[in-house]
Formats: C-alpha cells, structure tokens, sequence
C-alpha cells in the first residue's frame, strides 16, 4: 500500500490517501506491460492501407510490342511492376491489427503500471464545484499551487468529467483528462505527472482493485 498526501484547491496538505492495487511479479512486469502497451497501440492503428497488384490495374491487356526483333526487352504488359503506373508488389492490403491479451492480464498490466507512477501522482480534493464556469487560467493557476508544471504531460483523472471542467482543460496542448473508469496504460505511462482526484482514487480501487492474479 502506498499512503499518497492529499491538497485542496489552494495547494495546501490536507490529508492522505491510501492506494493499494495488487500488482505483478518484478520478474514479470515489464513484460506485461510491455505487451499491454504494443497492443494498445496496435488497436489504434486503422489498417486501412491498400495498393493495387498488377491483376487490380487497369490498362495492360495488349503486349507493348512484340516479343521480338525490336533491340528492347520483353514486356508482356504495361502494368507490371516494373513498369511506372504497374502493380505493386507485396504492397500493404486491407488488415486487421489488434493483438489478443486477457481480460485479467490486460487488468494487471494497469495496476502495475498505476502502482509504478505513485511518486509522479498527486492527490487532488474535489474541485469542479471551484469552477463554477469554465476558466483555463485557474486551472492553470491550481496546477502550479499543486507544485504539477502546466508546461509538461499531464494525466488528469476525475471520476467524472463535468463540463466545465472539460472546457477548462481543452486549451491545454499537453494535459490529457480521462475518466476513472476509462483508463488505459499507454496514457498512465506517456504522462509526466499523474493529478487524481480523491474520487478517482476510490473509483480507481474499486473498478480495478478486485485483481485476483498477482502471480503473472
């Protein structure tokens, strides 16, 4: 278990926060989430990509000149490959590229990879009711209060994303907000500090604190 102070909108310790999610083997780990990683990144890959071989060109149904008595190589067609405006060979096709990994494994790697970002974690009170309209500059202001740089990737995590809170996040390039329930473990790993608040946390541990497998 890890006891994570907690700051209220003025920056000031006002209290802890125990965060405790069973985590994988050390021998284990990286390779858990390394794949866990390498598979997120695969799904958002739309393999989509497609070329055409020389049977999909159009053109190419008369042989270019005869095969021989013209001081010029054979040809048989004008689409070969060889030839500009030919087919494609091994070209990309049409693909799918999401990668299999278990439900529980997929739960583990995100736990670990939670447990491993607690010293760039900073707990947060409740704040959406402090933005009572949408305001980039007090948010901004808050972050610096919390000792977190504007200036770097930031992982924000709220049980729920409220609209205000949302438009006053939007217009910062590198905070990215997700929703206690929706994370993932690329986001967790790319952030250079994680800002949860106390409601995320509790969400967190209760949506994927019920990991049986520690032995992976």
């Amino acid at each position: 278990m890890v006891a994570l102070a907690v700051k209220n909108w003025q920056g000031e310790v006002s209290g802890e926060a125990p965060l405790e999610l069973q985590v994988a083997r050390t021998e284990t780990a990286n390779h858990l989430i390394h794949r866990a990683v390498v598979r997120q990144l695969a799904h958002a890959r739309q393999g989509t990509a497609c070329t055409k071989t020389r049977a999909e060109v159009s053109g190419g149904g008369r042989k270019p000149w005869r095969q021989k008595g013209t001081g010029r190589a054979r040809a048989g067609s004008n689409r070969s490959p060889l030839w500009r405006g030919g087919g494609v060979i091994f070209g990309p096709k049409p693909r799918d590229y999401r990668l299999k990994m278990n439900r529980k494994e997929w739960r583990l790697a995100l736990r670990t990879a939670l447990m491993s970002r607690a010293e760039q974690t900073v707990v947060v009170e409740e704040f959406a009711e402090q933005l009572p309209r949408p305001k980039t500059k007090e948010v901004v202001q808050a972050l610096n209060r919390w000792g977190v740089d504007p200036q770097r990737k930031i992982l924000l995590i709220v049980p729920e994303i409220t609209e205000t809170v949302s438009l006053s996040v939007r217009n910062l390039p590198r905070l990215t907000l997700l929703r206690a329930d929706q994370l993932n473990v690329w986001d967790i790993l790319h952030a250079d500090t994680l800002v949860v608040t106390v409601g995320a946390l509790q969400t967190i541990q209760e949506v994927y604190g019920d990991g049986s497998v520690n032995d992976a």
